[in-house]
């Protein structure tokens, strides 16, 4: 493993502000009027869509792809955000969040196969697709298997190429007593709802809650916390992490074609910040971009910086 001396050095030094202050502008949408189901291989897939925008009906779609242990509900921080002036899709991926177990099993192609099948139903030919984590993965694997669907792509601490996740070494997740105490971690990582309240009001519940995940947990508004750790505890994390560390495409990932963004903290525990160097020497047309003391979810952590990112990158 890199010394710390040997980490990238942050390309952004001055990301702004740490978190989107004490009221974000998510809290000011009803999502329940944007989500809806949709049947993937006869199971039950949760997605969020904003619908065409009325003024730019020519506009890519955003499709956002959320990382393990994880639902929509991370991308609450672009949405309200970039809805003003794109299409917005984001769901919940196959035994996450409220999406149903598949039936054929978890699989990196599988996930990318549900992707492109949403993409189909919604009727959207291409758009640019952001993943964060696994979901970094999953939109990698689509804009191999289904380059035609991904016009843009920008990887946000995506998983894929490094040799650990959560600090453990792929060896070891995909070992059979590994992935036999994965199941038994992640089964017991569901955090019930009045419990998930109690922490996210509390600093160091906060902290408790995400501090291995972001680099300034206590910072986060409470209500998004509550949202984030919702997504903890479902039926695929067991199956995806066993996935992530079996699933090998580094020999195709020079197949990406599209211009990619590459986003990373410099302070990622899960995924090492030397894969946004090994993303961008291996996708013909990418650039990094390495935020500052920030982690896993830059996203979330610098909503401002990380906005301001995408719209330039989406303007090229």
């Amino acid at each position: 493993m890199p010394s710390t001396v040997d980490r990238p050095r942050a390309t952004v030094p001055d990301t702004g502000a740490y978190a989107s202050g004490p009221h974000p502008a998510w809290l000011d949408t009803d999502w329940s009027q944007y989500l809806r189901w949709h049947t993937i291989a006869g199971r039950a897939v949760n997605v969020l869509d904003t619908g065409p925008h009325p003024d730019r009906p020519g506009e890519a779609p955003l499709v956002f792809i959320h990382g393990h242990s994880a639902c929509w509900q991370h991308w609450l921080e672009q949405l309200p955000h970039f809805m003003r002036t794109h299409r917005c899709i984001a769901l919940d991926l196959p035994g996450f969040g409220r999406s149903e177990m598949p039936a054929d099993g978890i699989s990196m192609s599988g996930y990318a196969r549900v992707v492109d099948e949403v993409l189909q139903q919604l009727g959207v030919a291409a758009a640019c697709v952001v993943g964060n984590s696994m979901g970094g993965f999953v939109a990698a694997e689509l804009a191999i298997r289904f380059p035609q669907r991904v016009e843009r792509l920008v990887l946000v601490a995506a998983a894929g190429l490094a040799g650990k996740y959560i600090g453990l070494p792929t060896e070891f997740i995909r070992h059979p007593s590994g992935a036999a105490a994965g199941r038994v971690l992640f089964g017991l990582g569901g955090v019930p709802d009045g419990l998930a309240t109690a922490l996210a009001r509390r600093r160091n519940g906060r902290r408790l809650a995400l501090g291995f995940v972001t680099t300034h947990p206590r910072r986060l508004h409470p209500a998004l916390v509550c949202e984030l750790i919702g997504g903890t505890g479902k039926p695929g994390a067991a199956p995806a992490a066993v996935e992530l560390a079996t699933y090998d495409f580094s020999d195709r990932v020079p197949d990406i074609a599209c211009p990619t963004l590459i986003v990373w903290g410099d302070t990622d525990n899960l995924v090492p910040v030397t894969s946004a160097g090994h993303y961008e020497d291996l996708i013909p047309d990418a650039r990094k971009v390495i935020y500052a003391d920030t982690g896993h979810v830059p996203m979330l952590e610098r909503p401002e910086r990380f906005n301001a990112d995408l719209a330039a990158f989406l303007a090229e």
